[in-house]
């Protein structure tokens, strides 16, 4: 069967003057809406990378590929599910990392991680719980909880700033702000080293920055909200 091609849909277009992703120099990776999407039948075998870097998620296995509908990827963690890069986004200063995303809480599920194999850090950007974020950057981890409420069916911002982090849920900033520095590594979507944690729930758009500041907050809110 011909892998099919999503190519430009209607979010993938913008009015003159718009802000979009691509508009930002800092912009690492950018798994877009709609957009960049190969098909194996109705699976994802790979969600290209709408940034000038080509970054470009795989997954070759057609039993671990997410299933595909209306724009959202559906991950399974029983199937261990999840999409791979064989580069690596390394985010060492300030970032920006924009993610809609709705979990089916069972069990911890790995956003974004480091599955390279061999490193130390098992680093990822996972949710632990209802009410709980978790980052670990370089073998350290620090937890965001929520100030209220549970994540569902949201758009999250995460910024560090200095190596001080801040959530931002559905666009209003969490009180919980850790500090956590070192070099962030992010080759996987819905898994982290050495394949676990994987993902049950679903993801819309994933856009990485290696930079940050208030603006740019403002803008990959106000995107996600729209999606």
């Amino acid at each position: 069967m011909l892998a099919q091609r999503l190519g430009l849909s209607i979010n993938s277009t913008r009015p003159l003057g718009a802000w979009s992703p691509d508009d930002e120099t800092s912009l690492e990776a950018w798994y877009q809406n709609r957009v960049g999407i190969t098909l194996n039948g109705s699976d994802v075998s790979q969600w290209s990378d709408s940034s000038v870097n080509g970054i470009d998620m795989v997954q070759a296995t057609a039993t671990k590929q997410p299933a595909y509908s209306e724009g959202i990827l559906s991950f399974v963690s029983a199937d261990s599910n999840n999409l791979q890069t064989p580069e690596q986004i390394e985010l060492s200063g300030n970032f920006t990392i924009g993610v809609i995303f709705k979990p089916s809480i069972s069990a911890p599920g790995t956003l974004l991680g480091d599955n390279e194999g061999g490193s130390a850090g098992h680093e990822f950007i996972k949710y632990t719980s209802t009410t709980n974020l978790r980052l670990k950057i370089d073998n350290t981890a620090a937890n965001i909880p929520l100030d209220s409420g549970t994540f569902g069916d949201d758009y999250i911002v995460i910024t560090r700033v200095s190596n001080v982090l801040t959530l931002w849920k559905n666009g209003v900033a969490q009180s919980t702000t850790p500090t956590l520095s070192g070099t962030a590594d992010i080759d996987a979507i819905g898994v982290r080293e050495s394949d676990q944690d994987y993902l049950d729930g679903a993801i819309q758009e994933i856009q990485i920055y290696s930079s940050s500041s208030s603006d740019l907050t403002a803008n990959v809110n106000d995107r996600l909200a729209s999606i």
